[in-house]
């Protein structure tokens, strides 16, 4: 034992996880894969966090100026560290809340307003319960009846919007309408976009807006060296598309690809079959003609997937689609197409490095805490000795705390809701094959690596927690009874 306490390291600070690794949900050969697919923001395109303020001002300045909300609520400016990604809102009861895999809220992390609401009334607003069930909580888009699941990486200045103008409110003992409130605060948010504000600012600076345009290069062209077919379909104009790509891949960019689609309507895109591809000329402009194939170095607007398949034949798992929302990009295309997926999720960068930060701190607590329990056993009774096991476990229960507090203060981790994965990975894990912090992660595999999803143990397999133990010195006291069982 004191071998292992001094000697050797645990498993975990071993084995430090690469925020420029690929993980697997679903074994995938890129051997297999013929046709790469790619969203445009946030998958070709990332955006630096700059863009969030710029994005929240604009849209409170639109609830104040065209829908005629109180001025005071321009004192107000961005909290780039108050949400998460991946968050549910209950609209009748303004709560801003986290949720892991299996619907329950997580209690300590729901909020009205920017103030946090006790435990206590959490429970009371769902009937005595932390569990909202699944019908009232999330359709197949994450939309509920009256809770919405906040997805893709824009919705962070829209969190932070919604729970400033609550607060605001709250905080003047104004009356209002908590389903006009969001709509208004939604459509003020939808304004920047359709107004075309976001692209302005992107298109006016781009060296400060957007990052790693040369890895997005790197992966397109080796792509396309080692003979991948490519398409994007986008959400975004041709004009803006456009200029991002010129600033990324340069002037030639439509070469890498054989077929582009901008204006999507994703996800309507993927299951309605009614809205025909339109061709674009040089400048942008909408032609009329009759489309019967898709062309390389072409553009093309709207259109749908089922066409898309038809003049394409590109169907099944040979495509891999890469986007960052695992509902508007990924989800329809996995379920009911059968094509593969990977998501871009930025976030993943900075949490892997903090766990391995929490990794080494629990490692240290691991070592610090068998080296005292060894030295107490050699003087005091067993009963001593599950003592300061006892302490020990309380320290890792504060740990744990603190550890939430690393990721984010009010919400903690995206991932995960300590023992849980958040509702968030449990759709990660559904709708996507691999994920990833960025595109330029494929730079460092094979075009014929194949990924494997790490084999984790089931409750009922090894490894055994202390307290699923009958035997053996680490037994727990209220299982102490069952060791005659072996």
């Amino acid at each position: 034992m004191r071998r292992l306490v001094h000697d050797l390291l645990p498993p975990e600070v071993c084995s430090l996880l690469n925020p420029a690794a690929i993980y697997a949900n679903n074994e995938i050969s890129l051997r297999d894969v013929e046709v790469y697919g790619f969203d445009y923001d946030y998958t070709l395109a990332q955006y630096a966090d700059a863009l969030h303020p710029e994005i929240f001002s604009a849209a409170r300045d639109i609830l104040i100026e065209h829908y005629k909300y109180p001025e005071g609520i321009r004192k107000y400016d961005y909290n780039p560290s108050f949400a998460i990604r991946g968050l549910h809102y209950d609209i009748q009861k303004s709560l801003l809340m986290k949720i892991d895999a299996f619907h329950y809220v997580q209690l300590g992390t729901a909020y009205r307003g920017l103030q946090p609401v006790p435990d206590e009334e959490v429970i009371e607003l769902y009937g005595g319960t932390q569990h909202i069930p699944l019908y009232q909580m999330s359709g197949f888009y994450g939309k509920g009846p009256s809770i919405k699941q906040f997805m893709d990486i824009f919705s962070l200045p829209e969190m932070a919007l919604l729970s400033c103008v609550v607060d605001y409110f709250l905080g003047h003992s104004l009356e209002f309408d908590q389903a006009h409130l969001y709509k208004d605060v939604t459509d003020a948010i939808r304004d920047v976009h359709v107004k075309g504000l976001m692209y302005q600012w992107i298109e006016q600076d781009m060296e400060k807006y957007i990052l790693r345009g040369d890895e997005t290069f790197a992966v397109l062209s080796r792509l396309v060296a080692h003979g991948k077919q490519l398409f994007l379909i986008t959400n975004s104009p041709f004009s803006f598309v456009d200029k991002g790509m010129r600033h990324m891949v340069g002037p030639d960019w439509r070469q890498l690809f054989d077929v582009v689609i901008v204006q999507a309507d994703k996800p309507s895109f993927f299951t309605d079959r009614r809205k025909p591809f339109r061709k674009l000329d040089e400048k942008g402009s909408l032609q009329w003609d009759r489309i019967t194939r898709l062309e390389k170095g072409k553009i093309y607007r709207q259109g749908n997937l089922f066409d898309f398949l038809r003049l394409t034949e590109w169907r099944g798992p040979r495509v891999l689609y890469f986007g960052d929302h695992l509902y508007s990009d990924l989800a329809d295309l996995m379920l009911r197409h059968g094509w593969r997926t990977g998501a871009i999720i930025p976030e993943l960068e900075r949490e892997i490095r903090i766990i391995n930060t929490e990794q080494y701190m629990h490692s240290l607590t691991w070592q610090q805490a068998l080296t005292g329990l060894l030295e107490r056993m050699q003087t005091y009774q067993d009963a001593e000795s599950r003592q300061v096991l006892a302490a020990w476990m309380k320290e890792r229960q504060e740990l744990r705390c603190i550890t939430k507090a690393l990721f984010n203060a009010q919400f903690g981790s995206i991932f995960r809701t300590f023992h849980n994965p958040t509702y968030f990975s449990r759709r990660l894990v559904r709708f996507s094959d691999l994920y990833m912090a960025s595109l330029s992660c494929l730079l460092n595999y094979r075009v014929d690596f194949t990924f494997y999803p790490r084999r984790t143990p089931l409750q009922h397999e090894a490894p055994l927690w202390m307290d699923q133990l009958c035997t053996g010195c680490m037994k727990t006291p209220f299982l102490g009874d069952m060791a005659h069982i072996r």
